[in-house]
């Protein structure tokens, strides 16, 4: 029997899929299931991980992609994974699990307090090794389990990342790959790998680190048992896949250096493949692995513009929900159709949710909408919601600026990706923003895409990641700026920084309270 499709399993923040994918990137079928990471009451911030549960939705999410698709399981080539970021996963002596959270777990104040404390220039000095801040990475929360479960810190024996967990668990080998690897900050950049150098300063255990393999790799092969829980059957080739955003920019074809893509979910993550990885002096903006070996990624990250999108459907919108529901369409396409009457600067209302990133002072206005009227032929809902639209935009524009302040360069086009991207006004508001255009690939699942394409590299059934992915990616729709419209947004961009630097002096008084604000800050 031949070997004709390839899986990929992709865990997310919201929800885990399995998306079985034929050897010319056609999706052939997907399976998800939502999950949540919930906040221990005993420790504010925190998103706790449910490895048993979450491993048993991943496995329900395998069968029943095999069942509706119809495949037989010995026809898979190979599997890859990919995952959120900066979760990580402890693991006893024996391989068993112990601790783990998802990705903006926020429960360790007290540790980057006493990280600061300790040396007020670390948090600078471990960037220019690692492109990460304590925001994020692992180094506080490892810190906090040091402090706060000493038990469990001491029968730690590896650490991994949710994409290697996996693996691990349809392999039995544990092995980490970089492009995710480096967001636990504990891998030095350059050369891809850990950095003891890294714990050493922290006061963290150096003998926490389990192989780094690159990143469409062959780990191993499926372990016997799995056919009962998820329907595979032993011996398939399991590939290291990577990082959502690094296997995202492959399933578009983000593969060369000074190529860049915005990713529209959740949240909005704007990439620029570079070569060189050079360091941002003000320690502004991430940098990380990029799953092709030979590059690196800036990255900013706009904090749930998703969300703010689902929170203002809900809140505001039943009228168009109960519409969408009689005629089958999305809600947000009706709402499409009246805010692109509404002019390009919604009036002179602004709106302010995520700030454009600050890695290193990393922290978020209070939710607020300004300098509307009230007349409600202007400003209605539909003006509320443009301007959301908008406000995103700026944010990216903001990042686009940010990463050329390091690099010197400017994308000259984008490509842009995600569930955001289904929504047409908001490509046009983003290439009206930025003054370039904008590229919508066809396929709806470029993560698992992108780890459908290790899979067969690591195989050998592509020869090379870059060619496959220009291959296999089909560009569905380029829009062009309307240069009016970006000479108004250009005017009203410099309002909005102002505005949104006025709405954090709010916060840092205490008026208002942060949308989202670092650990230790």
């Amino acid at each position: 029997m031949s070997s004709n499709y390839l899986l990929a399993i992709d865990a997310g923040t919201g929800s885990v899929r399995a998306v079985l994918f034929d050897q010319k990137g056609q999706q052939i079928a997907c399976v998800q299931e939502e999950w949540e990471h919930r906040e221990n009451p005993l420790y504010p911030g925190s998103m706790d991980f449910d490895w048993v549960h979450n491993w048993e939705l991943a496995c329900a999410c395998i069968s029943r992609v095999l069942i509706d698709s119809a495949v037989n399981p010995r026809e898979i080539a190979a599997i890859s994974t990919t995952c959120m970021r900066e979760g990580i996963v402890l693991y006893n002596k024996e391989g068993n699990e112990l601790w783990a959270c998802a990705n903006v777990d926020a429960r360790s104040n007290d540790e980057v307090e006493q990280l600061i404390l300790h040396d007020p220039g670390l948090e600078r000095l471990l960037y220019q090794e690692s492109g990460q801040s304590f925001a994020l990475d692992a180094v506080p929360r490892l810190l906090w389990v040091k402090n706060k479960l000493p038990e469990i810190y001491e029968k730690t024996a590896y650490l991994g990342m949710f994409n290697d967990w996996l693996c691990y668990k349809l392999t039995g080998i544990l092995a980490v790959e970089p492009s995710n690897g480096s967001t636990s900050g504990l891998f030095n950049l350059k050369s891809r790998t850990w950095d003891p150098f890294i714990n050493q300063r922290c006061g963290l255990r150096t003998d926490l680190f389990p192989p780094v393999k690159e990143c469409g790799t062959v780990i191993g092969k499926t372990i016997s048992g799995l056919e009962q829980s998820a329907g595979l059957p032993a011996g398939i080739p399991v590939v290291a896949g990577g990082g959502d955003a690094q296997l995202g920019c492959i399933g578009v074809g983000v593969v060369n250096s000074g190529d860049a893509a915005v990713f529209g979910g959740s949240f909005w993550q704007y990439e620029y493949n570079t070569d060189t990885p050079v360091m941002d002096p003000d320690c502004r903006v991430r940098i990380n692995c990029h799953a092709i070996p030979s590059l690196w990624q800036y990255e900013a990250l706009a904090f749930k513009p998703g969300l703010v999108m689902r929170w203002f459907r809900d809140s505001f919108c039943l009228a168009e929900k109960e519409a969408a529901s009689r005629s089958g369409r999305s809600v947000y396409d009706l709402m499409n159709e009246k805010a692109e009457k509404i002019p390009p600067g919604c009036y002179g209302m602004m709106c302010a949710f995520s700030d454009i990133m600050n890695f290193i002072n990393w922290k978020h206005a209070a939710p607020t909408f300004s300098n509307f009227e009230l007349d409600s032929d202007k400003f209605n809902h539909y003006t509320f919601y443009r301007a959301i639209l908008e406000n995103t935009a700026f944010i990216t524009k903001g990042h686009l600026e940010l990463v050329k302040s390091t690099t010197g360069h400017f994308p000259k086009e984008i490509t842009f990706a995600g569930g955001s991207a289904n929504s047409r006004l908001w490509a046009q508001i983003l290439s009206d923003v930025l003054g370039i255009p904008v590229n919508i690939p066809k396929v709806k699942e470029a993560t698992a895409l992108g780890a459908a394409i290790l899979a067969g590299y690591g195989i050998g059934l592509y020869q090379d990641i870059n060619q496959a992915a220009k291959n296999l990616v089909i560009i569905e729709q380029r829009l062009t700026p309307d240069m009016e419209n970006n000479r108004i947004y250009e005017k009203i961009y410099e309002t909005w920084k102002d505005f949104y630097r006025t709405q954090l002096t709010l916060c840092d008084r205490k008026i208002t309270k942060n949308m989202w604000i670092a650990p230790g800050l």
